[in-house]
C-alpha cells in the first residue's frame, strides 16, 4: 500500500510540474520565445518531454 501511495505522489508530483512548465512556456512573449528559440504553441510537447522524457 506504500508503494501505491508513494507512486501516486510522484504522478501527481510530476502532473503539477508539467502544468506549472506549460503554463511558463504558454506566456512567453513571443520575443522571449524567439530569444530561446521555442515557439509557445510548442508548449505542450516541450513541457512533456521535459518532465516525462
Amino acid at each position: 500500500m506504500k508503494t501505491l501511495i508513494a507512486r501516486l505522489r510522484r504522478m501527481a508530483a510530476k502532473q503539477a510540474t508539467y502544468r506549472r512548465l506549460r503554463a511558463e512556456i504558454a506566456g512567453l512573449s513571443h520575443a522571449e520565445a524567439l530569444d530561446l528559440g521555442i515557439f509557445p504553441r510548442d508548449a505542450d510537447r516541450i513541457a512533456r518531454q521535459a518532465v516525462w522524457g
